[in-house]
Parts: C-alpha cells; sequence; structure tokens
C-alpha cells in the first residue's frame, strides 16, 4: 500500500513537471513570433518569468516583460489603426476620383457648348458674328467662373441681364443703320431690354435652366470635395491611451501566456474597437444625412436640372433669340423711339445699300431634346449619376459599421476558441452600442464621455452645413449668394422649384436685380400713344434684312 502511495506522488510530480517544463518551451514560439514583428528576440526571456510587474496583461507566469509589453503597445496602436485607415483611404480615394470625373465633365460641357454656337454662328452668320464674338466669348467665360467660384465671381442674374441687353443694342444698332445713337440712348434701350422682351421667352427660360443647372452641378461637386477632406480629417484622430491599452491586451497578451496564434472573440474586439471609434460613431447621424442630401440632388441632375441638357442646346437656343428679335424688330424700334426719343438719322448711312449685302438666308439647325448630346470626357451625365449613387449609397453607416468592418474574417476567433481578455475561452459581457454616450458602460475601454474629440464635432458641423446648402441646391436655390453679399435677394435668386417634376417650362419670375457696379437710372416710361416719329417702311425694310446678320454687327457707318 505504501509503494502504491509514493508510486502516485511520483506520477503527479513528473506531470507537474512535464507541465511546466511544456509552459517554459512555449516562450520559444513567442520569441519567433516577436520577432517576425521587428523587435528584438533578445527581449523575450528563454523561459517564463514571474509577471506582477506587467501592467496590462495577466500577472501570472508569462514570456512578457515590462519592456515587451511597451514594445506591444505601440505595436496595437499601429495594428488598430491600419485597417481604419486603408478602410478610409479607399473611401477618400473612390470619392476623389467622383468629384474629379464630374468636374471634368462640367467643365468639358461648358467649352463644347462654345465650341459649338462658334462653329454654329460662323456658319450661319459668317463676318457679322466673327465681329461680335467677343460678346459671346465672355458670356462663356462668365459662365465658367461661376462654375467655379459661384455667385463670389459672379452675379448669374446680373451677368446674363447684362448679356441680353449687350445682345439687344448690338441687334438694334444693326436694324436700324438708318440713325445715330449716343451711348445715352443706348442706356435708355438696355434699361427696357427686359421690359421690350425683344428675344421673346428665351431669356426668362434660359435663366432659369442655368440657375437650377449650375447651381446643382457646382454644389454637388462641391458636396464630392468635401467627402474626401472630411474622411482624411476624422480617420487622423489619435487613439486614446485607454484604447491603445486595450487593444494591446486583445492582441497580444495572449504572447504573454504561450497562445501566440489565439484571436480574441469576436464580441470582446467589438466592444474594444467600439470604445476606440467611439467618437467617428458619432459622425454617423449627419455623414448620413448629408449623404441623402447628395443622392437627392443626384436624382435632380438627372432629372429637371440636368447640366447637359441645359448646356448642349444653348447655340440652338440663342439663335432662337435672335430670330425672335428679327421677327419683332419693328415693333421692337417703335416702342424704344416712344419710349426714348426719335433718334437722328445717320449722315452715314448709304440708302443704296442692297439687299444682297446685308440680307441673311442662314437657317438654324432642329434641336430634338429627345436626342442625346455628344459626350464630355468619354461619358454622360446619366452614367456619370447612376455611378455616384451606388457609390454614395455604399459609404453610408461607415462609420458606425467600422468595428463590425474591422472584428471579421481572420482577425477573430469563433465560438469559444478565443481570447477573452484574460485566458481562453467565451467571452461573457454584453456587446454595447455605438457612439460616445453608450461607451459609459463598455467594459473593456475606459472612455471619457464628457469629453468629445473637436476634430470629429467640427467635422459634424461642416457636414451639417454643406446639407444644407444641398437641400437648397435641391430646389433650385444658391444660398452661397446669400453669405457672398450678393444684391439678389430673397427666393428669387434660385428657381423656386419645390415639386418633383420642376417643369423647365412653368411659368416662374425672375426679377433681375440692377447692377450693383453701375449707378441707378430712373426708368423711362413708355408712351404707346406718343407722336415721336418712326422709321419708314421703306428704311425698315431694309434694315430688318440686315438684321439678318442677326448676330448683333458692330455699328455701320
Amino acid at each position: 500500500m505504501k509503494t502504491l502511495l509514493v508510486l502516485c506522488v511520483v506520477c503527479t510530480l513528473v506531470v507537474l513537471s512535464v507541465s511546466a517544463e511544456q509552459k517554459l518551451k512555449n516562450c520559444n514560439e513567442v520569441r519567433a513570433a516577436y520577432s517576425s514583428k521587428g523587435f528584438n528576440v533578445n527581449d523575450v526571456p528563454n523561459k517564463g518569468v514571474n509577471g506582477a510587474p506587467l501592467k496590462v496583461c495577466p500577472q501570472g507566469f508569462s514570456c512578457c516583460t515590462v519592456e515587451m509589453e511597451e514594445k506591444l503597445s505601440q505595436q496595437s496602436h499601429t495594428e488598430i489603426k491600419a485597417p481604419v485607415s486603408r478602410l478610409s483611404t479607399n473611401l477618400q480615394s473612390t470619392f476623389k476620383q467622383r468629384h474629379d470625373h464630374f468636374d471634368k465633365f462640367f467643365r468639358e460641357l461648358l467649352k463644347n457648348a462654345e465650341v459649338s454656337l462658334h462653329n454654329m454662328f460662323v456658319r450661319t452668320y459668317g463676318m457679322m458674328y466673327v465681329q461680335n464674338a467677343e460678346l459671346f466669348k465672355n458670356f462663356f467665360e462668365a459662365l465658367t467662373r461661376y462654375y467655379v467660384s459661384g455667385s463670389a465671381a459672379v452675379n448669374l442674374d446680373s451677368m446674363l441681364s447684362d448679356f441680353w441687353a449687350d445682345l439687344l443694342e448690338r441687334m438694334f444698332r444693326l436694324v436700324n443703320v438708318q440713325y445715330e445713337f449716343s451711348d445715352t440712348y443706348m442706356e435708355c434701350v438696355s434699361r427696357h431690354t427686359e421690359q421690350l422682351q425683344p428675344f421673346g421667352d428665351v431669356p426668362r427660360k434660359l435663366r432659369i435652366q442655368l440657375t437650377r443647372a449650375f447651381v446643382a452641378a457646382r454644389t454637388f461637386v462641391r458636396g464630392l470635395a468635401l467627402m474626401p477632406e472630411v474622411v482624411n480629417k476624422v480617420s487622423t484622430v489619435s487613439a486614446s491611451p485607454s484604447c491603445v491599452r486595450a487593444a494591446m491586451k486583445m492582441l497580444y497578451c495572449p504572447y504573454c501566456s504561450g497562445q501566440v496564434a489565439l484571436k480574441p472573440c469576436q464580441n470582446y474586439c467589438l466592444n474594444v474597437l467600439r470604445g476606440c471609434l467611439a467618437n467617428q460613431a458619432d459622425l454617423d447621424t449627419e455623414w448620413n444625412n448629408f449623404l441623402d442630401a447628395m443622392l437627392s440632388l443626384a436624382d435632380r441632375l438627372e432629372g429637371p436640372f440636368n447640366f447637359e441638357s441645359v448646356m448642349d442646346p444653348i447655340d440652338v437656343k440663342i439663335s432662337e433669340a435672335i430670330m425672335n428679335m428679327q421677327e419683332n424688330s419693328m415693333q421692337v424700334s417703335q416702342k424704344v423711339f416712344q419710349g426714348c426719343g426719335q433718334p437722328k438719322p445717320s449722315m452715314a448711312f448709304r440708302s443704296t445699300r442692297s439687299v444682297k449685302e446685308t440680307g441673311f438666308t442662314g437657317r438654324f439647325r432642329p434641336y430634338s431634346p429627345d436626342a442625346r448630346p455628344t459626350t464630355a470626357a468619354g461619358t454622360s451625365l446619366d452614367r456619370l449619376t447612376n455611378d455616384v449613387k451606388k457609390k454614395l449609397k455604399h459609404a453610408k453607416k461607415f462609420w458606425s459599421t467600422l468595428p463590425e468592418t474591422v472584428c471579421a474574417g481572420e482577425r477573430i476567433a469563433p465560438g469559444d476558441e478565443c481570447w477573452n481578455g484574460t485566458a481562453k475561452s467565451r467571452y461573457e459581457s454584453v456587446v454595447i452600442g455605438n457612439g460616445l454616450a453608450n461607451q459609459v458602460s463598455n467594459p473593456d475601454v475606459d472612455v471619457d464621455i464628457t469629453k468629445p474629440d473637436t476634430v470629429i464635432r467640427s467635422q459634424i458641423a461642416v457636414l451639417k452645413e454643406m446639407t444644407v446648402w444641398l437641400k437648397a441646391a435641391h430646389s433650385g436655390n444658391d444660398l452661397y449668394m446669400y453669405t457672398d453679399g450678393d444684391s439678389s435677394g430673397g427666393e428669387e435668386s434660385g428657381s423656386g422649384c419645390n415639386s418633383p417634376s420642376c417643369d423647365t417650362d412653368r411659368d416662374i419670375y425672375f426679377s433681375t436685380p440692377p447692377n450693383p457696379g453701375k449707378p441707378q437710372v430712373k426708368q423711362v416710361v413708355v408712351n404707346r400713344n406718343s407722336s415721336a416719329a418712326v422709321a419708314s417702311r421703306g428704311s425698315m425694310a431694309l434694315a430688318l434684312c440686315g438684321l439678318a446678320l442677326a448676330l448683333l454687327a458692330p455699328h455701320l457707318r
């Protein structure tokens, strides 16, 4: 009996000795894993040591030292940040590319429209256009400046009013070549452009279409440019010391117990990441609101505010306006003579000028709105918006789902065969919610919920402001006009379009604000019963033919 008892004691001691020996040998695996991270293998003890000095990991038998713990903490910071940085970089790249595509497309559309008008008018009007081409060159330059810088650079309403007034002045001289007009007289004519409506309804409709399309396009492009900026600033927010401590415990404390291949439990990983990314998750609400506003504006770009369908036929629309002036030139001239006075006959006018010299036989090509315009930048607006809408939808809830995105795949271990922070076992704690306020009950990361990150809070404010711009652009209103201090006031700066259809032919009135750079002149009342003489029928008929040059010839002497 005594012999049996001795044998049992000996066997127990042998088992304990073998077990301890196996633990001591486990440090060799730690040495290999530790050196693979780029650290000095000599930092790792050859055998297990007392872990009492450790600050983060369990303090029993350990293959870690305090020095190792500090280095692995730095490594933890890098590794917890890496997947978030990679996801953020991909998001930045996605929307930087989309911004560049849209911006290039809109700029090329503007250039193509200018070239198309030039080619068409050269064919139709010849030298009469060439001599006045600067007017149209300035028109497209102003549109481009407005697209780039908004109302800080160009008051769109005033610019369009000046364009039509200048066009009227040049054409009025052309159809009344038998008279001489002083600068003062022509100022009177210009002041009555809107009242006379010499170009029919084209200026009003074009103003509506251009305002809607340009406000929508430039605001949408600005929104695309803002996204990478926000992502970049938010993704560079440093991890707190408590986050780094929690990451170290989750990723590398298994090393200290010799379990280098042990991965964290998924719920454990979620709690650590939700604690580390608590401030970022609070960005999600305004981020999603911003994305919703971008998606709504993208729908407008595909529909009633389509930049492409406005710019492509702009040459035809201006031609239509010129033909309206040609057809109504006698009535327009009569009204001007009544309101501004009878002009003096021109001594240089040669009554022998032939119809052949001044006649106009050109016809304008028809335009079908159903026909898709020639593409710019190798694509079309429909294709661009369809693509970007998919990306915008995919980006929703990006910040709140970062923990789930990171705590997946090879980074975690399923079931109970995982590291729970203290041992290889099931993680028992409840997974807490996203956002700063929920971290008060986080069991793994100490988060001060009273101190929100200032960088992220500032980006929340930026997103809120941009969402306001986007919603205004969705209704055809340019809020930049109000903040930039332009003279245009009220909602008349935009289309006032609040219905889903936003029919571009709706009878919406746009008041034209006075040009702030010119002094105000009392408006001349046009007296339809004035006895002022009008041009003779023969002279007017001859001028009518000259109008043919329909493109505002310079003063003919």
